[in-house]
């Protein structure tokens, strides 16, 4: 499913979820400062360079609070931004803006940390067929919106869960009696559009996955010497991805490789947030 059509399917009950695990019963703060509808208007100031990724999911918070808010963006996703820009200011009740304002800014700099993460390792590829991919280590009920940062940071994405396609790591091949039996069995049994994946740790492994028909083969925490020599054995005969411990550094010895994929755990799972603040709120009336 094209991602921001998925973002959108689901976002709603995603921030709905992160307000309700911040608001209990009330926001007792900020009753106790407006006892009535006002409204407001806030800006939204960028703290440090990076790239913006989750605009929209930003605004979505306040206008689940309140369905009159409006936002004017001087951005959109996938825009570099520096620190001090003014990116966007909204305009909703004010007890909307003082309740949304820590979930809202949580999504946006964990979005736009990772597609800040993103950018600077895909411009390491910028003219090489290798594409860099994200994987499934996020955060749980975060994915769809880490994903989405993922492109906006100029990546691709894996699978997208379970049911996409079929990888066969070690336990699967293990549980399966080998490699070959694995593939067998999935292929058996897999809808026919769906690729069949192999990750393997080993040249030996490599040459099984091929004999036995795999689709595409993952070449899992090998060294640059061995990533060369399964590149050149698997020809055209399947896709190769590059997957293990992929920093940018290592990356960066990975480009003239060949490989078709790089998968990056760490677009995910370590990127730091991109910082913005909530300022100047003025009480309109």
């Amino acid at each position: 499913m094209n991602n921001e059509i998925s973002l959108k399917i689901n976002a709603d009950n995603l921030i709905l979820q992160a307000l309700r695990e911040d608001i209990n019963s009330e926001d007792i703060t900020t009753n106790a400062v407006m006892r009535e509808d006002k409204r407001g208007l806030v800006q939204l100031i960028c703290k440090q360079d990076g790239i913006i990724a989750g605009i929209e999911v930003f605004f979505r918070v306040f206008s689940l609070l309140d369905s009159s808010a409006r936002m004017e963006a001087y951005v959109q996703d996938g825009d570099r931004v520096k620190n001090g820009d003014l990116l966007a200011e909204v305009t909703a009740d004010v007890r909307a803006l003082l309740s949304g304002e820590r979930t809202a800014l949580n999504f946006l700099q964990r979005m736009s940390g990772i597609a800040t993460c993103t950018r600077a390792i895909a411009d390491l590829l910028k003219g090489n067929k290798t594409k860099l991919l994200d994987t499934r280590k996020t955060t749980p009920n975060m994915r769809v919106f880490e994903k989405y940062a993922v492109k906006m940071g100029g990546g691709h994405n894996h699978r997208f869960n379970l049911s996409d396609g079929v990888l066969l790591k070690d336990n699967h091949i293990n549980a399966a009696g080998g490699v070959k039996e694995a593939v067998k069995m999935a292929k058996e049994y897999a809808p026919f559009v769906h690729k069949i994946e192999v990750e393997v740790e080993s040249i030996e492994m490599l040459k099984e996955a091929l004999e036995a028909g795999a689709d595409i083969v993952m070449l899992d925490n090998m060294s640059i010497e061995m990533m060369k020599e399964a590149v050149q054995l698997v020809g055209d005969r399947a896709e190769t991805e590059c997957s293990g411990n992929m920093t940018k550094e290592r990356i960066a010895e990975l480009i003239d490789i060949g490989v078709n994929y790089i998968s990056c755990g760490a677009l995910t799972h370590s990127a730091p947030i991109l910082d913005f603040s909530l300022k100047n709120l003025k009480v309109l009336e």
